[in-house]
């Protein structure tokens, strides 16, 4: 196959990249069902907000899979939406992040960094496999930012692990959490902008068309 993504033009039409994006579908969902109830045992929300970037990565890769090879303007909407739910995403998590903020209850931080780093074994992996699909249009590079996401988040969370245990306090694990949220709004930022852009192009090419 050539390689369109190099270009910027990349929309999905591969029959591997669309079989790469059903393991990376699979890999999420199983993640997100593994850290969620880990964070919850661990009275992590560094975890928590994790596990649900793993959860929004899921359902928003099997809308990426639906909308590959439609329109322009069905993939700028989706992408759209994509863009909407990371920044509500984003919200609940710097909300949930201040609530534990005045209880600061501090997490295990044994089963932060184990599950943490399992966590981002499963996300180097889903990243190497969708690293040539990485520079697509708003649909396919919105599938490349949550990835990102995903093993940045995972990074902090083990770090804010050893932090936890060195320091005996929740703070670590608070900070962790405010910044996933910030990644959040930031991507969402990202998609939201490049399918604005993609809507436009599309409606202009329609209209001369």
């Amino acid at each position: 196959m050539h390689d369109d993504c190099d270009h910027g033009t990349f929309d999905g039409m591969s029959r591997d990249y669309k079989n790469r994006l059903w393991i990376v579908i699979a890999v999420n969902a199983v993640m997100f069902v593994t850290e969620m109830a880990a964070g919850s045992v661990a009275g992590s929300k560094a975890l928590q907000a994790d596990a649900l970037d793993f959860f929004a990565d899921a359902v928003t890769y099997s809308i990426s899979f639906w909308a590959i090879g439609r329109s322009v303007a069905t993939k700028s909407k989706v992408a759209l939406l994509k863009a909407a739910s990371l920044f509500l995403m984003g919200g609940w998590v710097v909300g949930s992040t201040l609530w534990q903020f005045l209880v600061l209850g501090v997490p295990q931080a044994q089963i932060m960094g184990a599950i943490g780093f399992l966590a981002f074994a499963a996300n180097l992996f889903t990243v190497l496999m969708l690293m040539r699909y990485r520079n697509g249009d708003a649909n396919i590079r919105s599938v490349w930012l949550c990835s990102r996401n995903d093993m940045l988040g995972n990074v902090a969370v083990v770090a804010a692990s050893v932090a936890v245990w060195y320091l005996g306090s929740a703070w670590p694990d608070l900070v962790v959490a405010l910044y996933m949220g910030g990644l959040f709004f930031w991507s969402s930022m990202l998609i939201l902008r490049q399918a604005l852009a993609e809507w436009r192009e599309g409606d202009a090419e329609h209209s001369h068309g």
